[in-house]
């Protein structure tokens, strides 16, 4: 059985015969393991089972001095955070969209080497990724200070901002469909380490209304909707099932109870995650580790569940404790290495 398969029967509520996991690395931790496999490419040490396309973010342009700026026009200041960044100025100083033009959608740099990547790694779950998917899309560029009091100082601003946002998904995403693909995987994080950064009201009335509609056009075509949400949002679960979202991520142990949730939801909602990336991996043993990896594992092996680090592996967490918890995945009974 290919990996593409086991995924499926993941995501379709079926026990596969083992847990299929996929496993993301920050620029830190990827240099740890390169240097330790002596290699630059760690495809073949990680074997994933999600084939990543797209380019997420669209940070095509390079301004030097440690700044990218992606294609809506925001400068990202990478001095500390090498991976994404922190937002500089603001794009949208004025609750309104006259006088800005949003990118093109259908850039081909974001659809760039799909085909190859999808005849090389064929056996994987073929996933189109959309990161900064609606809210965050909508915060870089207002300001997240501006974009809160402007549900209540300009609503129909923030309705007009997230809709045009979603108009622009919605493009990609209808481009994006028509190659191969299982899955749109779309990024957007609406928690805090305790509830909704917006609250529960504000997040049913703007949020809810536009994901569901953007959702729709892939669920219609016969596609598989995975998101990615950080924080506390399990509050949001029911809605997100009934809006077609069929696998969540990263499914955080530090802020919700995952055993608990994926006994409640199995069948009906797929996690991908679950591996603590502020508790376990950065500061606890290779033990641990070993003993965390294999009870998510046994969690999962009636379906429901792609393993994984809660989050993309920082670089505090020490090279023994990744080799851990790839080792265990790797382990599993029923899984074959090249299948």
């Amino acid at each position: 059985m290919t990996k593409r398969e086991v995924v499926r029967l993941v995501l379709e509520g079926q026990r596969p015969p083992y847990v299929p996991w996929n496993v993301g690395l920050t620029q830190e931790a990827r240099a740890k393991l390169q240097q330790h496999f002596g290699q630059a490419d760690l495809e073949d040490v990680l074997q994933n089972h999600l084939l990543g396309l797209g380019s997420d973010i669209g940070f095509f342009t390079d301004l030097g001095h440690e700044r990218v700026q992606d294609v809506f026009g925001v400068v990202w200041d990478r001095t500390i955070d090498k991976d994404i960044g922190n937002v500089e100025g603001c794009v949208l100083p004025e609750p309104t969209l006259k006088g800005y033009t949003f990118p093109d959608p259908v850039d081909p740099r974001f659809f760039a080497g799909i085909p190859e990547r999808i005849a090389k790694f064929g056996d994987r779950w073929r996933v189109f990724q959309i990161g900064f998917s609606l809210w965050e899309r909508a915060w870089t560029l207002r300001g997240w200070q501006n974009l809160m009091m402007d549900f209540y100082d300009h609503p129909d601003f923030v309705s007009d901002l997230l809709n045009t946002i979603a108009d622009y998904n919605v493009a990609q995403v209808k481009e994006a469909l028509k190659y191969e693909i299982d899955a749109l995987y779309f990024g957007d994080d609406w928690g805090m380490q305790r509830g909704l950064q917006m609250g529960p009201a504000m997040w049913h009335k703007f949020i809810r209304p536009v994901l569901k509609r953007t959702y729709g056009v892939v669920r219609q075509a016969g596609k598989f909707v995975m998101i990615h949400s950080c924080g506390d949002v399990d509050e949001l679960f029911d809605d997100l099932i009934e809006i077609g979202v069929n696998c969540f991520n990263p499914f955080q142990p530090e802020v919700m109870d995952v055993t608990a949730l994926l006994g409640r939801y199995r069948g009906r909602l797929a996690f991908h995650g679950g591996l603590s990336t502020q508790r376990t991996l950065p500061y606890g043993s290779t033990d641990d580790v070993r003993r965390e990896t294999a009870r998510l594992l046994e969690l999962g092996r009636d379906g429901g569940y792609i393993f994984a680090p809660a989050h993309d592996v920082e670089g505090d967490v020490p090279l023994e404790n990744m080799l851990a918890f790839i080792e265990v995945v790797q382990q599993q009974p029923g899984y074959v290495a090249g299948e």
